[in-house]
Order: structure tokens, then C-alpha cells, then sequence
């Protein structure tokens, strides 16, 4: 997670070793700032009423909390439409005999079948669990672990590979992990590029952002196209510097999320067509964190402004029709103004209703935003620290039914 915090520290400075003395000062000031935080605040599993009861073939969602680096403080939440009850770290209190908890900085987060899957970066580790219940079953263990996506009875995971290190000569391949779902086994790796951070299945191929992160200066500028049948990689896209998210729209079309280098380049998304092989767009759009919603996407980013000294925020709602970005926010309210680090957006398929997660300062708990379709607030609730990533469960009786309960 080294990369992510250059991102969150160091988007306003201007040399590579101005760089690495602003990321160690940002992680020696978290250590300080932990440990005289109450942590009671967070991590006691409790549940708060934050909305009425709805019903739908959606019972609910997970949300996985990163938690800072080095503070083994991933957490788990849980938000039950049947109660409008939101459930703070339901991990511990489904897992009462795991004496580490969840483990150290959560990544990704997603349900295949009738369990769910966590990313636990640090922690080298994919953390496995009933859907239904979040009750452990197991662990994979992948190193420097980072995005997932399940395809058939396999998951398939980004892995750096190597240490936590930066160094512009760093030369540690990364590759995917094959996982056999059905006995969690790692059955095959493909090696793709350095440090392989977003991946995304179109069709029978799948994709992976190369990102270069710990290379600082020298980023990759590629994505890797995997064959899924025979798990090689055929060839690399070129497509622009520190890649990071990606996603497939309705249309074959896959979005690339650039984050720049954080001094001379800006971020951009990229669109490039699955079909045609080619860069069909590309935008002055930022991104942190984006989802799809009908033949829309959007996407919440933060970055640094080096004119205003300031924080810059943003919510673009992109058309995947036309490729181009069609309003500069989705929120109508105003109430952005009150999130300090926009940070996570997921929505919820059965009513329009999307999710923002706030970072706040990284360091204290953040906060979760739910909006009405139409871009109205509807209630917030405080999270674990670094609310990042919403995984929505089916209904309770399918998952009970699928997992032989």
C-alpha cells in the first residue's frame, strides 16, 4: 500500500526524493496519531439504526474498512436493508475466536457464490467467509495481494509480488493468481507487468492495470490481456502512466483510470474498445474509485491543487455512449461539501440508491453518504477508518440456501 499513500501525501511535490521523505513522515505521523486515538471508538462491534426497513432482492451490503497501514485495523460492516440497521465490524462479532481479526489494510471485497472474499493487502492474504453470516472458512495466501474478480469457479487476484519497497529500478514482475473457489488453492499464476493493481473480465479475456507504483518515477503504462482459457498473457496495451482502476461497461468498452504522476501529469481516464483493439477516448477525468449505473459511470476522485494549496474533490458522471462527461457532479444537494475525501461508489441495483465512502483525514473513522437516485442525501453513518470498498448481498434465504444452511 505504499503507492496508495504517495497518492493520499504527496500529490504536491515536485522531486522523486521530496517524495519519499513526505511518504515516511506521513506514516511515521499515522503511527503517532494511533497511538493515543481511542480505539475502542471503532473496533467494538455495534449495531445503529440509520434508516426504515426496505425489501428488495438486495438484503444488504458489506463494506470493507482499509485501515491504516502497519495497524493491523481492518474492518468489516454490514448495512441490513430488512432493519436499516448498520452493523459495525461484524467480522469480530461472527469471529470471536480469530485473535487478529480481519488483518492489515483492506483492499478489495466481493461475493462469488455463497461466500464472500476479502483482499487483505498487507496481511498477504485473501480472507474467505460465509456471505451469509461473514463466519470465516479460510485464507489464500497471496504476498502484496491488491484487486480480485471471479469468473466461473475461479478468482483471480492482482498480486505485486515483491516487498513494500520503493525504488526506481525495482524489478519484481507481478501476476495473477488462479484461485480454485471450490478448495482455495492457488492452481496457476500469470505473470503481467510491475506492480498489477485493477483487473476487469471482458468477455473471455482478462485485463490488468499495470501500474509501476513503487518505480516512482518510473511508472508502467500498460495493461495486460490474459487469455483465459490457456492463463497467458498475449499481449500489453499501451495506454497511459500509473494505471490503476478499471471497468467494463455494457458495450465491451473497458474504462482505465490513470492517476498520473502526482507532479507533471494529470490524471485521466482512458476508454479503450475490446472490440475494435484501439483508445476510443480519453478525459481529463480523475479517479479514486468508480462504478457503473446503467449506461452511466461514475466516479469520485481527490487530488492537490499546487495553484490553491488546497484539496481538490470531484464527481463526474460519465456517458459510455457518447465517452464524454456529462455533468461535473451527481450529488444535487450540496451536500458534498461536507466530505472531506471522497473515496469509494458503489450503487445499489434495485433502487438507484448510491453509496460515497469519506476518508476524512485517513487516520480517524470515515464516513458513509447514502443518496436517493436522484442525488439527495438519505442518511450517513461513521465507519471504520478508510471506508473503501461495498460488496451488496442477494437475499438472505438465497445466500443461506447456497451456502447448505
Amino acid at each position: 500500500m505504499i503507492s496508495d499513500f504517495i497518492r493520499y501525501k504527496t500529490q504536491r511535490t515536485h522531486s522523486y526524493s521530496t517524495v519519499i521523505v513526505t511518504l515516511f513522515t506521513a506514516i511515521l505521523s499515522i503511527t503517532g496519531l494511533q497511538s493515543c486515538r481511542d480505539e475502542s471508538v471503532i473496533f467494538i462491534p455495534e449495531r445503529v439504526p440509520v434508516s426504515t426497513p426496505e425489501f428488495s432482492n438486495i438484503s444488504g451490503f458489506y463494506l470493507l474498512n482499509e485501515g491504516n497501514m502497519g495497524s493491523n485495523k481492518a474492518t468489516l460492516d454490514y448495512y441490513d436493508y430488512t432493519t436499516g440497521d448498520y452493523i459495525r465490524n461484524i467480522y469480530a462479532e461472527a469471529n470471536p475466536d480469530v485473535p487478529m481479526e480481519l488483518g492489515d489494510v483492506g483492499n478489495d471485497l466481493l461475493i462469488h457464490g455463497s461466500r464472500l472474499y476479502a483482499v487483505i493487502n498487507c496481511s498477504n492474504k485473501v480472507e474467505v467467509m460465509e456471505a451469509a453470516s461473514a463466519r470465516r472458512i479460510g485464507q489464500v495466501d497471496i504476498p502484496n495481494c491488491r484487486y480480485m474478480k471471479a469468473h466461473g469457479g475461479f478468482l483471480y487476484v492482482t498480486s505485486y509480488a515483491g516487498p513494500v519497497e520503493i525504488r526506481p529500478d525495482y524489478r519484481q514482475r507481478g501476476y495473477v493468481a488462479k484461485i480454485d473457489t471450490a478448495t482455495l488453492q492457488e492452481v496457476d499464476r500469470c505473470l503481467v507487468g510491475y506492480q498489477p493493481d485493477g483487473i476487469e473480465i471482458v468477455g473471455e479475456q482478462i485485463y490488468v492495470a499495470n501500474s509501476g507504483g513503487y518505480m516512482v518515477p518510473n511508472y508502467e503504462k500498460t495493461v495486460s490481456v490474459i487469455d483465459i482459457a490457456t492463463f497467458t498473457e498475449t499481449e500489453r496495451i499501451e495506454v497511459g502512466v500509473n494505471l490503476s482502476r478499471l471497468l467494463a461497461d455494457r458495450e465491451g468498452k473497458l474504462w482505465i483510470a490513470s492517476r498520473g504522476d502526482y507532479i507533471n501529469v494529470e490524471p485521466r481516464l482512458y476508454c479503450y474498445d475490446t472490440r475494435k483493439e484501439r483508445l476510443v477516448a480519453d478525459l481529463n477525468v480523475g479517479v479514486s474509485s468508480m462504478c457503473l449505473k446503467g449506461d452511466s459511470i461514475m466516479a469520485v476522485s481527490t487530488g492537490w491543487d499546487e495553484l490553491t494549496m488546497t484539496r481538490t474533490t470531484g464527481y463526474a458522471l460519465i456517458d459510455t455512449h457518447s465517452m464524454t462527461k456529462v455533468a461535473d457532479s451527481f450529488i444535487i444537494d450540496g451536500s458534498e461539501s461536507e466530505i472531506k475525501v471522497p473515496f469509494g461508489i458503489a450503487v445499489n441495483s434495485a433502487n438507484g440508491d448510491f453509496f460515497v465512502t469519506d476518508a476524512r483525514n485517513y487516520v480517524t473513522p470515515g464516513r458513509l453518504h447514502c443518496y436517493s437516485a436522484e442525488g439527495v442525501l438519505r442518511w450517513s453513518v461513521r465507519t471504520g477508518d478508510i471506508p473503501a470498498v461495498i460488496a451488496f448481498t442477494g437475499s438472505r434465504r438465497d445466500m443461506e440456501r447456497s451456502s447448505g444452511r
